[in-house]
C-alpha cells in the first residue's frame, strides 16, 4: 500500500478525485475494522442460538381450549391494512413543485414538507431536518443530507460534522448561529447512501424555495453531492473554491463549493483546501 506522504500534492489531488468519481466522498470508520472476524463472530452466535438443548426439563405452556365454533364465527375478522399507493416519480416531482411554492414562508414550508408523502426518504427517515439558523447575516450554508445524528436531533450539521463545521466557521469569524444551515435532501437516506438522481429531483423543489425564501447574499455548498447537486458535472475538486452565480426568486447569488467537514474528518490534508476556500469566501463578507 503507498501511504500518502509518499505522493506529490498532484498526485494526492489526482487520487482524491479519481475516489470523488467513483462515488467515494470519505470513509466510513476513523480506525480500522476486522470484517472477517465480525462475520465468524456472527456465525458462531448464530450456530449456538440454533443448538438444542440435550438435558433438563423442557417447560410446557399450558394449551388454551380453542372458543367454541360459534363464537370464533362471531368475532369480527381485523381490519385490513390500507394498501400501500406508489406515486410515479413525474407526479411527486409536480406535487413538490407546487407545495413549495404555495408557502410564503420558511414555516409554512416546513409544515407542508412534514406532510408530503412523495418522497420514499421520508419512510425510512426519524426527522425531517429542516434549515436553521439566522438568516440575518446574508450567509447560508447547505449539505449534501442528513447523517445519523441529524437524523435522531432533527437538526442539520449535528454531532462531529457540526463540531467541525463550527471550527470552519470560527476561523472565519462566524459561528453557527450566524448562518442559515440546510441540506439539499432534507430526509436521511438509509444507511447514509448516495441519494438517487429521482430522489434528488423529488427534493429539488424544497431547498429551492428555502433558499428563495432566506433571500441569503452568500451560498456555500459543502461536499461533492452538493456540488454536483446545484452545479452539475465534475467533481467537487474541479467545483471547488469558484466563485458561481445561482439564480433562485428571480435573484442571483454569488455560490462558492468547497469540501465537507466529514472530507477533513477523513482526510486532514484536505483541510488545506477547504481553507482556501473559506478565506475566498470571507473576502466577500460584510
Amino acid at each position: 500500500m503507498i501511504s500518502a506522504n509518499d505522493l506529490s500534492r498532484s498526485e494526492l489531488a489526482a487520487l482524491l478525485a479519481f475516489h470523488a468519481e467513483a462515488g467515494v466522498e470519505w470513509l466510513l470508520e476513523e480506525e480500522p475494522v476486522d470484517r472477517l472476524a465480525e462475520f465468524e463472530a456472527m456465525k458462531s452466535r448464530r450456530a449456538q442460538s440454533r443448538a438444542v438443548p440435550q438435558t433438563g426439563a423442557t417447560a410446557v405452556e399450558p394449551q388454551q381450549s380453542a372458543p367454541p365454533a360459534a363464537a370464533r364465527e362471531r368475532r369480527p375478522a381485523p381490519p385490513a391494512p390500507p394498501p400501500v399507493v406508489a406515486i410515479p416519480d413525474e407526479q411527486a416531482i409536480k406535487e413538490a413543485q407546487f407545495v413549495a411554492d404555495a408557502a410564503r414562508s420558511l414555516g409554512e414550508l416546513r409544515t407542508a414538507m412534514e406532510a408530503f408523502a412523495g418522497c420514499n426518504l421520508r419512510n425510512s427517515a426519524r426527522n425531517l431536518v429542516f434549515a436553521e439558523g439566522s438568516a440575518a447575516s446574508g450567509v447560508m450554508i447547505i449539505g449534501p443530507m442528513p447523517y445519523a445524528d441529524d437524523d435522531r436531533d432533527g437538526r442539520p450539521f449535528a454531532g462531529r460534522h457540526g463540531e467541525m463545521l463550527e471550527r470552519m466557521l470560527s476561523g472565519i469569524g462566524l459561528s453557527r448561529e450566524d448562518v442559515l444551515l440546510a441540506n439539499a435532501v432534507p430526509w436521511r437516506p438509509p444507511g447514509n447512501r448516495v441519494p438517487s438522481a429521482r430522489e434528488a429531483d423529488i427534493c429539488r423543489p424544497f431547498i429551492e424555495r428555502q433558499i428563495a425564501l432566506a433571500e441569503p447574499k452568500q451560498l456555500l455548498l459543502l461536499g461533492n453531492f452538493t456540488a454536483r447537486f446545484f452545479f452539475g458535472g465534475e467533481t467537487i475538486h474541479q467545483l471547488r473554491g469558484e466563485w458561481r452565480e445561482l439564480t433562485f426568486g428571480g435573484t442571483s447569488i454569488p455560490t462558492l463549493a468547497t469540501l465537507h467537514p466529514q472530507d477533513l474528518v477523513a482526510a486532514p490534508i484536505n483541510k488545506r483546501f477547504a481553507w482556501l476556500d473559506l478565506l475566498a469566501f470571507k473576502s466577500r463578507l460584510g
